[in-house]
């Protein structure tokens, strides 16, 4: 079963290509469960979300894309929801949806994955801020707001390295992640980025496995050339972490698949 649960459109103000193309690349890419989680929105940084009255027409348009396309792939509807204290909203969180992924881009508004704000990693204390990062994405899992870990390792994405070893840093937020029993996602993007790797590192996927965490699978995709992108790399990285079944969800409710 080939699994791909996070992907773009257009209303987040930074993805290109219509929606439909990105279904049509999915099935040229043998995708049988294809997830659309845009960028949910909220009243912090709204030049890279939809808005709230874009909400209805996101969702119409996946829901009338699933039926276009039933029996031949079936497309889910969820949102990435960034995990930001006090701007977190109510008409997302209890969207009727089938999944939502949580994820953290912003450390005290410091959105430290866009290239715009980069210089912030210059003499900065990397240790701190990858510890203040895992903090974060425990914080989210405690919250239990969510279904799915967006990208767990996203701080690498620059390649600004801390020196304390990442499997300390990270194992309080894989501890949490376990305790509430989200699902990690295995997340092709960091290939397309400086740090050259996905998301988590094979090391953190390890570890995630021990604790029994459960996996699926994403594109991240923004561009509908994206998707499916070095699918049968991350296939092999789960496999070589332990997994067998991936997970997928249809109204906030898992569901478990051979790999």
């Amino acid at each position: 079963m080939v699994i791909d649960l996070h992907n773009h459109t257009p209303l987040c103000n930074h993805a290109e290509g219509s929606p439909e193309a990105y279904v049509e690349t999915a099935l040229s890419q043998g995708v049988d469960i294809f997830g659309f989680a845009d960028h949910a929105p909220m009243d912090f940084d709204p030049e890279y979300r939809m808005g709230f009255a874009q909400m209805e027409e996101y969702e119409r348009t996946v829901r009338d894309l699933a039926e276009r396309y039933k029996g031949r792939i079936e497309i889910l509807l969820g949102y990435e929801v960034d995990y930001l204290p006090g701007h977190m909203d109510e008409r997302v969180l209890h969207a009727s949806v089938d999944y939502l992924i949580g994820s953290v881009h912003f450390l005290d508004g410091w959105g430290f994955d866009n290239p715009e704000f980069i210089g912030r990693y210059e003499g900065a204390d990397l240790d701190e801020i990858w510890r203040r990062y895992f903090d974060a994405v425990a914080a989210m899992a405690r919250s239990k707001l969510f279904d799915i870990v967006g990208h767990l390792d996203l701080i690498k994405v620059f390649n600004y390295r801390p020196r304390t070893d990442v499997r300390t840093l990270a194992e309080g937020a894989l501890d949490a992640i376990a305790a509430v029993d989200m699902v990690l996602e295995l997340n092709a993007a960091g290939w397309r980025k400086p740090v050259g790797e996905p998301y988590p590192s094979l090391d953190l996927l390890r570890m995630a496995h021990d604790r029994g965490i459960a996996i699926t699978f994403a594109s991240d995709a923004h561009k509908p050339e994206q998707v499916g992108y070095r699918r049968d790399e991350l296939c092999t990285l789960a496999r070589e972490a332990g997994y067998t079944r991936a997970a997928s969800f249809r109204n906030r409710e898992r569901r478990m698949h051979k790999i």
